[in-house]
C-alpha cells in the first residue's frame, strides 16, 4: 500500500501547500488569536515554539506506517497565508484511514475558505487511495460542523473525547 503525500492541491482560489518551517513566522502571526483555541483547546505558540512544532511535523511520524500530511493555505489572489489542513493516514482495515483538521485565521473566516479548503483536502486523500476519512468536531462548534458536512462528512453519533466523529467513506 503507498503512502499518501502532501503536494500541491489547488482550488478555484487557493493553494494548499505542503507545510515548511518556514511557514512558521506569517502562520504564529494568523494563528495568533486566542478566540482560535475556544474548541480546539491550547493557547497561541510564539514564533519559535511554532517553528519548533513543524520542523516535527514536516520530519514525519516516527510510526513509519503512519503518514503526516500538513499543508498552508494560500489565497492566491491575497497573496497571504489564511490558515491550514491537515491528515493523518495510517492503514485500517483493508485500505487507508485519514483524520483531518482545518483552522482558519479570524480575518479570513466566513468566507468559504475553509469549505473550498476541505473539500479539496477530502478528494486529494480519496485519489490517493484513502478509503475513509474522518473529523472529531467539539458539538458546539458550528462553523466546523458546516465545513465537515460541506466536504462531505456526517455526523456518526460517536463522541470522543467529548467530540463528535464525523465520518465519509471514499472507497466503498
Amino acid at each position: 500500500m503507498r503512502r499518501p503525500t502532501a503536494g500541491i492541491i489547488r482550488t478555484p482560489r487557493l493553494d494548499l501547500l505542503p507545510l515548511r518551517v518556514e511557514h512558521a513566522p506569517e502562520m504564529a502571526e494568523l494563528l495568533g488569536d486566542p478566540a482560535l483555541h475556544t474548541f480546539i483547546g491550547g493557547t497561541p505558540l510564539e514564533p519559535s515554539a511554532l517553528r519548533s512544532r513543524y520542523e516535527r511535523l514536516t520530519a514525519g511520524s516516527p510510526d513509519p506506517a503512519v503518514s503526516w500530511l500538513n499543508w498552508v493555505i494560500r489565497h492566491r489572489e491575497e497573496e497571504r497565508l489564511t490558515g491550514t489542513v491537515q491528515a493523518t493516514a495510517a492503514p485500517a482495515g483493508h485500505g487507508l484511514l485519514a483524520e483531518i483538521a482545518w483552522v482558519l485565521g479570524t480575518p479570513w473566516q466566513g468566507r468559504g475558505i475553509a469549505v473550498e479548503a476541505a473539500r479539496a483536502l477530502v478528494d486529494g486523500l480519496g485519489a490517493q487511495s484513502v478509503h475513509t476519512v474522518i473529523a472529531h468536531i467539539h458539538p458546539e462548534h458550528r462553523a466546523s460542523a458546516a465545513v465537515a458536512a460541506a466536504a462531505g462528512l456526517a455526523p456518526t453519533g460517536h463522541l470522543h473525547d467529548g467530540e463528535m466523529r464525523w465520518q465519509r467513506v471514499l472507497v466503498p
